[in-house]
Parts: C-alpha cells; sequence; structure tokens
C-alpha cells in the first residue's frame, strides 16, 4: 500500500469514526414496554463505561486495538458507554453516509454532555434543528467563493510564506508545530484579525492547545485532569474574545458598524442577531473546526510524502510547470486559476486516488462529513492544503531526523513532533516574486 493510499485510509478511519459516534443517536424514545432491538456490545463500567480503553493511544495507520476487538467480537455495529453516555458505534462507511444524509429525519446529531460542556452549548458542532442552520448559514455566508478566491487566498499564502520562510538548514525542528503555526494563525487572523507571532496570539494559541486536548479526554473533572484544564482554558478563551468583542462595539461607537473589522467577528457584529453568549461559542467553535483537522492534515502529509519521493517528484513537477507557465506570460503572483491547475496535488490532499484496489466507494469516503454536517470550511482547507505543499516542494527537501509516527489518542499527535531536517531547493525552480515574499515579512 501507498503511503498516499496509507494516508486516504487513515482519513476515513477518523472521519468514519467521528462521525458515527457523535451522529448515531435513537430520535426517539420507545413509547411500550418491549425491548429495544439494540445491536450487541459492552456497557462496561458504571459511568465510564468503556471511555478509558477507547481513550487508549495507538497508532493512527491502524485503528487500534479497542476497535479491533469490538469489530472482531460484535461486528462493525455495536453498543457501548463512552464519556458517560449510552452509545452505539458504527465503523460501517454506509452506514454512516446514510445517518449522515438523514440527520434531522431518521437520526439526530449529538455529542456526550462532557464534550458539550467544553465545547459549548452554543457550539455550532452540538446545535441541531435551526439554531444549526443558523450558525451554519453565518459560517457559509462569510466564507464566500468570491472572499476564498480573494482575500482567504492571499492570507493563506502570506501565512504559508510567514511559516516556510522562519525555517533554518541548520538545525532540525518539529514540523507538527509548524503546521500547527500555520493553521493556528490563519484561523485567528481570519476570525478575530490577530497577527502572527504577536504576544495575545501566543498566548491564545497555548490556551487552545489545553483546551484542545482536553476535548476528547475522560470525563473527569477533578484537579490535574486534562478535562478540568480544558475547562480552565475554555474560560481564558472565551475572556479573551470577550474582550475583543466589547473593543470592537466601543470603536464602533454603538452605531457605526461599518467600522468593524473585516473578519468573522466584525461579520457577526454586523450581520447577526446573536446573543453574546451564542457569538462567544460560535467563535470558539470555528477556531477549534478550522484549525485541527488542517494542521493534522499537513503534519500527515508532510510523514507520508518524506517516505514517498515518486509522489514528491510528481508534486514538484506540477508545481514547477504552473510556476514556469507564470514566467512566460509575466505573471508572478499565484492566482484562483493557478490553484485549479494543481490536479495532482488535490487528488491527494483531499483525498481521492488513482487507485481503487484497496480503496472503498467513493460515495462512502467523507472527509468533510455529509448531510447538514457538511463542513463549512471544506474548500478553505483545500486551498490551505495545497498552497502550503506548493510552497513546501519547490522551496525544500525535508528528512526525518528520527523515528515517529502518529498516534491517536485519539486526536491525532506525532509523539516526538515529526522532528524534520530541510535543504533549500537552488532559487533556479523557485522564482517567487520577491516583493511579494519581502511584503509577506515585513507586515508581520
Amino acid at each position: 500500500m501507498s503511503a498516499f493510499e496509507l494516508f486516504i485510509l487513515l482519513s476515513l478511519l477518523i472521519s468514519t469514526l467521528f462521525h458515527a459516534f457523535n451522529c448515531i443517536k435513537r430520535r426517539t424514545q420507545a413509547t411500550d414496554s418491549s425491548p429495544l432491538n439494540l445491536p450487541p456490545g459492552n456497557m462496561g463500567w458504571p459511568f465510564i463505561g468503556e471511555t478509558i480503553g477507547y481513550l487508549r493511544p495507538y497508532s493512527a495507520t491502524t485503528i487500534g486495538a479497542f476497535m479491533e476487538q469490538h469489530i472482531s467480537k460484535f461486528g462493525k455495529i455495536y453498543k457501548s458507554n463512552l464519556f458517560g453516555e449510552p452509545t452505539i458505534v458504527s465503523v460501517d462507511p454506509g452506514l454512516n453516509r446514510y445517518i449522515l444524509q438523514n440527520e434531522g429525519k431518521l437520526f439526530e446529531c449529538s455529542y456526550p454532555r462532557s464534550i458539550g460542556g467544553i465545547l459549548g452549548k452554543w457550539s455550532m458542532l452540538v446545535q441541531v434543528g435551526d439554531m444549526h442552520r443558523d450558525m451554519r448559514l453565518i459560517s457559509l455566508n462569510f466564507l464566500t467563493n468570491a472572499r476564498l478566491k480573494t482575500q482567504l487566498f492571499r492570507e493563506v499564502e502570506k501565512n504559508t510564506l510567514w511559516v516556510l520562510d522562519s525555517w533554518q538548514e541548520s538545525s532540525s525542528f518539529c514540523a507538527q508545530e509548524e503546521a500547527k503555526k500555520f493553521t493556528f494563525n490563519l484561523m485567528a487572523k481570519h476570525i478575530m484579525s490577530l497577527d502572527p507571532g504577536k504576544p495575545e496570539t501566543e498566548q491564545l494559541k497555548k490556551e487552545y492547545v489545553t483546551f484542545m486536548k482536553g476535548v476528547v479526554s475522560a470525563p473527569l473533572n477533578f484537579p490535574g485532569t486534562a478535562y478540568r484544564k480544558a475547562l480552565k482554558s475554555r474560560a481564558i478563551i472565551l475572556k479573551f474574545i470577550e474582550t475583543r468583542m466589547d473593543e470592537r462595539i466601543r470603536k464602533s461607537d454603538g452605531d457605526d458598524v461599518e467600522r468593524l473589522e473585516d473578519d468573522l467577528l466584525g461579520w457577526v457584529l454586523k450581520n447577526s442577531t446573536l446573543s453574546k453568549e451564542q457569538i462567544l461559542d460560535l467563535v470558539l467553535s470555528l477556531l477549534f473546526a478550522g484549525h485541527e483537522t488542517s494542521s493534522v492534515s499537513i503534519a500527515l502529509a508532510i510523514y507520508f510524502l518524506e517516505a514517498c519521493p515518486t509522489a514528491v517528484q510528481q508534486l514538484r513537477e506540477e508545481h514547477e510547470e504552473i510556476v514556469n507557465a507564470k514566467k512566460q506570460s509575466g505573471e508572478k503572483d499565484l492566482t484562483w486559476d493557478d490553484y485549479k491547475k494543481m490536479e495532482f496535488t488535490q487528488c491527494n490532499a483531499c483525498g481521492k486516488s488513482s487507485s481503487n484496489a484497496t480503496m472503498p466507494s467513493p460515495n462512502n469516503f467523507m472527509p468533510f462529513g455529509g448531510g447538514p454536517r457538511l463542513c463549512t470550511g471544506s474548500e478553505l482547507a483545500k486551498l490551505e492544503m495545497a498552497i502550503f505543499i506548493h510552497h513546501l516542494v519547490l522551496k525544500y527537501e525535508w528528512k526525518l531526523v528520527e523515528s515517529d509516527q502518529a498516534f491517536a489518542y485519539p486526536y491525532l499527535d506525532f509523539p516526538k513532533g515529526l522532528p524534520i531536517r530541510i535543504r533549500r531547493l537552488k532559487q533556479s525552480c523557485y522564482n517567487l516574486k520577491k516583493s511579494s515574499i519581502d511584503n509577506v515579512q515585513n507586515n508581520h
């Protein structure tokens, strides 16, 4: 199996397990005394159920011992008790697709109370029905194609160059942290106009990391636990967002809303009727959703591509062709049309494959979810991956400094941070407009 096929399968498992766990719920309670027709399974210990076993770290290139044992014993659909909630787990891609397509009809999306307690009761991720629809529309209306092709396109490339140009050949560094830096800075700028490298941005990122690790931790609200730490970080993050919000309102003098910054927070204040509590939870959930999955995908791409020089060469040829075509036409800056020409890059970055031998049906592969839960930032995520890879393969060659691999906790992480060492390629094959790079560095 190729590295890219392994990456695709891994993405499928993560997506399948995530959506199956969070979406399969009974829509109504039984109205008679007849026993429920539940699948086989094991409910585990009182309250915690099988949560400890489910959260036990495992190699992310596998589905883990917990899933393997349960599938072997009970099949692809089984009952369990996870995060303090009776749960039906499905790792059947066809059923998961059916569930996502029928949310609000036959199924209702639901998170365990412990996760909702961290994300917030008004988080778009845990809302259902009309409120979820309204919050989803806010995100969609802000992430229009016009904004994506202009403002966001420039921000993605600017942040890509800000990160990549800081890399030094003489020392090793953690690629996973660089991927997180890239996506977090982009979302912080996109949502609240925070500049990368600033003390307030770095402090927010530190609190966010603590928050993220507690979202999928055991729901034990005791001193020292990841869950308790996450609750504290959530309060700090919300206070930060609230302060920024109050500053915006004061600057607008209460009525001149056109003076608000052109970011998501400003857009919500101008165009929605949400309460302060709802806006806080919305911003937090979008920061969470917009950062974590993209940074993981970029780290995985760096990891798998390092072991697949043929794929790197194909990517490099594709992007050199784009650069050379721009030279001949007298153009220098990347455009949306250039992005659409990155077919091989998008094919692999977006989870597609030309090999069907080991791959599931394309209809059942849903890396961005489906139905009402289709990711509103899917196009932005694809753009981030493509632009980052474009500059990465043209600027550098890279090697792992020491052995490392991705583990699922169940959030994905590299225990050693994915340490790499890079070699800068000759500028003859990468002649980007220097003034653009200088502008990027000067702006930060």
